[in-house]
C-alpha cells in the first residue's frame, strides 16, 4: 500500500512509499481504508524533529492521526463495529495506530467512533483532534453552563471554531478575538462579542467578570487573561502551563490541557455534527502524493480552516 512516511527528520523528509506492508489487525483494533486524513500542527512538528527527545521515533514512520474511512477488518474483542462501517477518529502511532497518511490504517476502538452521517469524509477527518480538544476544554474541564460568559482566544482557528460552536450550543455568552476577514467569519459562527486584537486590547473592551477563558494563543495573551476572570473562574490553555502566581493573585483555576481523543468525545462531537451545530471549513485539500506540500502549507500559517489529505 501507499503511505506518506519519514525516514529521518526534516522539512523535506516526507516521501511516498508505494510498497508499505498492510498493517495487521490486532485485538481491540480495526483496519480502516482511509478516505481522508486531517493535517494538524503536531504532524509537521513531529516531522521536523521538534519532539525528537520527548517522542523518539523509529524510522521509517507513517505520519498522520486524524482520519475518516471504512472498516475493512476487526480484531478479536471488538464489539459495536463491523466491516463496512464508516468511522472517524485517531490512528496516530502514539495512540496505538499505524498513521493515517496511508491507504490502510490500524486504529484502536478506544479512539474511533461512527462517522457523522451528514459530513463528507474530508469534513469528518477534520474533526477528531479539534473536536476532542474543544469538548474536553469546555465540557470536561470548565463544566461550562448556559448563560455563563466565556472568552475564546483565536475563535477563527481550527480548535477555536469548534469551541465557539459548542459554547453557543451550551447556551453561553461567547466573546472571541479575531482580526481581518476572520471577524465576519466568527460573527457568522455566532460570537456575541468580537474584539479585533490588532486594533484594541481585549482587556480594554470586555468585562472583567468572565466565567472561563479558552486559550489557544499563549504568551502574553495567556497572562493578560487572568484578570479577566471572576473569582473562581477557570482558564484552560492548549499551550501554557498553569501560572501559580497569577492563580493565587486572581483566585482562579488554571489548567494545561493535553488533549485525549476518546471514543466518548468523538461520539459527542458526531452527534453535534449530525445536528448541524458544527461548521467545518476546509481551506485546502491535497492528494496523498502531496503530503509533503500539505504539511508545508499548514506550517506556513496562511491557513484559514483545516487542511485535508484525500487518500481515496
Amino acid at each position: 500500500m501507499k503511505a506518506a512516511r519519514i525516514h529521518r527528520y526534516g522539512a523535506d523528509a516526507v516521501q511516498i512509499d508505494a510498497d508499505v506492508p498492510t498493517p495487521q489487525v490486532q485485538p481491540n483494533t480495526v483496519l480502516v481504508r482511509v478516505h481522508a486524513a486531517g493535517v494538524n500542527p503536531f504532524d509537521w512538528k513531529l516531522r521536523a524533529g521538534y519532539m525528537a527527545q520527548a517522542i523518539p521515533l523509529t524510522f521509517p514512520t507513517t505520519l498522520g492521526g486524524d482520519f475518516s474511512g471504512v472498516i475493512t477488518a476487526v480484531g478479536t474483542g471488538v464489539t459495536g463495529f463491523s466491516v463496512g462501517d464508516e468511522v472517524y477518529g485517531q490512528a496516530h502511532i502514539l495512540t496505538g495506530g499505524t498513521g493515517s497518511f496511508a491507504e490502510i490504517a490500524r486504529a484502536s476502538t478506544a479512539t474511533i467512533a461512527r462517522k457523522p452521517k451528514n459530513l463528507t469524509h474530508g469534513e469528518a477527518a477534520s474533526l477528531p483532534l479539534v473536536g476532542a480538544s474543544a469538548w474536553q476544554a469546555l465540557v470536561d474541564h470548565m463544566h461550562l453552563l448556559p448563560k455563563q460568559k466565556i472568552l475564546i482566544h483565536g475563535g477563527a482557528g481550527g480548535i477555536g471554531t469548534i469551541a465557539l460552536r459548542i459554547a453557543k450550543y451550551i447556551g453561553a455568552y461567547v466573546a472571541t478575538t479575531a482580526t481581518g476577514s476572520d471577524i465576519a467569519y466568527v460573527k457568522e459562527l455566532g460570537a456575541d462579542e468580537i474584539v479585533d486584537y490588532k486594533a484594541k486590547k481585549f482587556e480594554d473592551v470586555l468585562p472583567h467578570d468572565l466565567d472561563a477563558v479558552f486559550d489557544t494563543v499563549a504568551g502574553e495573551t495567556y497572562t493578560r487573561s487572568f484578570p479577566m476572570l471572576k473569582n473562581g473562574g477557570v482558564i484552560v490553555s492548549m499551550l501554557e502551563k498553569p501560572n501559580q502566581e497569577l492563580m493565587e493573585k486572581y483566585g482562579v483555576h488554571a489548567i494545561a490541557q493535553s488533549t485525549e481523543i476518546t471514543a466518548e468525545r468523538l461520539q459527542k462531537i458526531a452527534e453535534l455534527a449530525n445536528q448541524g451545530i458544527l461548521k467545518i471549513h476546509i481551506d485546502r485539500t491535497f492528494p496523498l502524493e502531496e503530503a509533503r506540500e500539505a504539511l508545508s502549507y499548514l506550517e506556513s500559517g496562511r491557513v484559514h480552516g483545516k487542511v485535508v489529505i484525500e487518500v481515496r
